[in-house]
């Protein structure tokens, strides 16, 4: 479909390709912004109904028991359990570790039904009081969402993997209203180096701003995400002392919150030995406890982190006696309460994120070190600085929790909507990413893309993609199998070579009226018209309407139409005139192409880069190796033996006395000789590749009987 259309509008065969792709992204990004309104909406409604008429996260009141705050997320846990159970088994993880999966180990392909159901039960989870986030399963859907986009309309693997990632955008884009964070988020995820998917950047961007836009149409824009940061700015260069401190600390919560989701995970939930809802409806029961204790472990809006940050808690009747310390304690425990809640919660097994609950405690970390700051310096210890370590903060433990440096600077300085703590954001979030990066939370990033079945072609494709069809095709007045529409079908046969399969162009003036194939010859000889041979002409037997290529169209692209076609060759016709013929492309000619672009890269890479001639000649030896097929011997790369020096091959019978057959010689400069001289004397400097036998081969042991039984006559 896309490509008769494009062929329609004379569109040049990359522009074809990113107007696919940006339509598609645009569709994904649309779907996924109202599945991320629709999520949110889902959560305000909940939590208003459930957690919300008991408590409030944002409010001062701790170590405060009721009933209704322990059972409530164990309730909400056990429901969403249950629907996990029962519709969602097969796809175990948090949301990013999902498609991840997906991308690198099955082609991009996510269904959509599991994550619609883990979204739902999201919902659930947190309106019941659940430490866990929505960015997680939304950014799943929005995966599968364009994952199922691109099966719709029959993309390929690369495309629906695009799309998959797009998507993921759209999703983080829209419920962290950052677009532009979200695109480098969802390209970058799939890796633990800093590194992104480049070809999914520019689908990314599109799907994020199109999601983001659906979502503020639908919500309303109501600000950043956090208040008050905007006026805050990086202005002395003794701050960045506090930042480097930052760093660290960040980076060393993100390991131990790394640990706490790998013990439920890894650890308690197998030896429990119970159904995913069982241990879901404990892990919600244990924080339950943990929020009797801390309400603000419950929080998935960032309104404790708010309150902290405009001083509304801290200027609070209920704890103005608070000394500095106490707040340092204060913080600290929610710190390490938040990460124990979260690992509860969504390591038993419950449907949730662990992105938001890493900004959640990233914030607390950063107003941990304020307060720290406060206590020991109450008198010189700017109050701004005290903010700003906040948000910078958040930035740092996402940055080694997701393990995406660059991406965290970029959505703090989006939610925040503030420019001003770019500086310290560089800072805090490579030093955290550096210590905390072994111990992230999604388990199935890879190093990088070179680690990637999903790239494991990329040097051929990319190699394909830079090679026009114009440039390997047969020009038409090349073509040996062209005849004109009136040509017998007798005298069309006759010019068919033995044990080949021609491809007819059946032209006039130069213009292609249709194609015969091998096949459509068979159905006639088969039939009884082939008695009819010198009455049928061309005309009747050809094939009108078919598939072409242009001339400006690449051979990657090219063979995904050969594939569909099942063509050994296709026709190449003018893009400004559809009627005129200027050669044939065969499928073989691709091939040898191929082959030769390959073995001039091999060539290239081995003398530009010194260190991989090392590796050619013991690829060369490989080669002699693999055309050895005797089992019972075995290949070895001998030194010259000392009574063999100065002899040649043929003097000294190196293969009776030494029983081995010198296959090649390794001279000192590195080259192979093969086969060797056998007339040249040996020298010390020189390795021998030798077939070693294990017992002397077959003419040597009928040759040694012979002599023994000359011997004993």
């Amino acid at each position: 479909m896309w490509q008769t259309y494009a062929n329609l509008l004379h569109v040049p065969q990359p522009a074809r390709r990113w107007m696919r792709r940006l339509l598609v992204a645009t569709i994904a990004g649309i779907i996924s912004g109202c599945a991320a309104a629709l999520l949110e909406f889902a959560i305000h409604v909940g939590t208003e109904h459930l957690i919300g008429q008991y408590i409030h996260s944002d409010e001062i009141k701790m170590f405060h028991f009721d009933w209704h705050i322990l059972a409530l997320p164990a309730m909400g846990a056990l429901v969403a359990g249950m629907l996990v159970h029962l519709f969602a088994q097969k796809n175990q993880g948090h949301g990013v570790d999902i498609l991840t999966r997906a991308f690198h180990h099955k082609q991009g392909r996510m269904h959509i039904n599991s994550p619609i159901i883990r979204n739902i039960g999201a919902a659930l989870v947190i309106s019941s009081g659940g430490s866990a986030g929505p960015e997680g399963p939304i950014a799943a859907l929005g995966a599968a969402i364009g994952s199922t986009i691109g099966k719709l309309f029959k993309l390929t693997v690369h495309e629906r993997r695009i799309l998959l990632v797009a998507g993921c955008a759209a999703g983080i884009g829209a419920i962290f209203r950052c677009p532009l964070g979200g695109a480098l988020f969802a390209s970058g995820i799939l890796y633990y180096e800093p590194e992104f998917e480049s070809d999914a950047i520019v689908p990314s961007f599109v799907a994020s701003v199109v999601g983001y836009s659906i979502y503020m149409q639908l919500w309303g824009y109501t600000g950043p995400m956090l208040e008050g940061v905007i006026n805050l700015h990086f202005t002395s260069g003794k701050d960045l002392i506090w930042y480097a401190i930052l760093g660290p600390m960040c980076g060393m919560t993100a390991i131990f919150f790394a640990l706490c989701m790998h013990t439920v995970e890894k650890k308690i939930r197998p030896a429990l030995k119970m159904p995913v809802w069982g241990t879901a409806a404990l892990g919600g029961l244990c924080t339950g406890g943990l929020a009797c204790l801390l309400p603000q472990v419950m929080d998935d809006r960032y309104l404790f982190v708010q309150g902290v940050l405009d001083g509304t808690f801290l200027e609070a009747e209920s704890v103005l006696h608070y000394g500095p310390w106490m707040w340092v304690g204060l913080f600290f425990v929610i710190v390490i309460v938040k990460c124990m809640a979260t690992g509860l919660t969504v390591g038993s097994g419950a449907p949730g994120g662990v992105l938001g609950p890493s900004v959640f405690i990233g914030g607390m970390v950063g107003a941990l070190l304020g307060a720290i700051g406060m206590a020991l310096f109450p008198d010189s210890f700017p109050p701004e600085l005290r903010q700003a370590l906040i948000p910078v903060g958040m930035a740092g433990v996402m940055a080694a929790t997701m393990r995406v440096p660059i991406a965290s600077m970029v959505m703090i300085t989006e939610m925040t909507g503030s420019y001003g703590l770019i500086a310290p954001l560089m800072i805090v979030c490579v030093t955290s990413y550096l210590i905390g990066r072994g111990r992230g939370l999604n388990p199935e990033q890879l190093r990088s893309a070179a680690d990637s079945p999903a790239h494991a072609a990329d040097p051929v494709i990319h190699l394909l993609e830079s090679t026009r069809v114009n440039q390997v095709m047969s020009l038409s007045q090349n073509w040996a199998m062209t005849i004109p529409p009136d040509m017998p079908l007798n005298e069309i046969i006759a010019r068919v070579q033995p044990g080949t399969r021609p491809i007819f162009a059946v032209t006039k003036d130069n213009r292609l009226k249709g194609v015969i194939s091998a096949s459509d010859l068979g159905h006639v000889v088969g039939s009884d018209n082939f008695l009819m041979a010198s009455v049928i002409v061309a005309a009747d037997l050809m094939t009108e309407n078919v598939t072409f290529l242009l001339p400006e169209d690449d051979l990657f692209s090219s063979l995904a139409i050969f594939a569909r076609e099942d063509h050994e060759v296709l026709p190449v016709l003018n893009r400004g005139d559809k009627s005129q013929w200027v050669g044939m492309l065969e499928r073989k000619a691709i091939v040898e192409h191929l082959h030769e672009r390959l073995a001039q890269t091999h060539t290239q890479a081995f003398s530009e880069y010194e260190g991989l001639g090392v590796l050619e000649a013991d690829l060369q030896v490989d080669q002699l190796i693999l055309g050895v097929s005797n089992q019972h011997a075995n290949i070895q790369k001998l030194f010259v033996p000392l009574v063999a020096v100065g002899k040649s091959l043929k003097q000294c019978d190196f293969r009776k006395q030494f029983n081995a057959q010198v296959i090649a010689i390794e001279q000192p400069d590195g080259t192979i000789q093969t086969p060797p001289d056998l007339d040249a004397p040996l020298r010390t400097d020189q390795r021998l590749l030798t077939v070693v036998w294990d017992t002397p081969p077959a003419s040597d042991t009928i040759e040694a009987d012979a002599i023994e039984d000359e011997d004993s006559m």
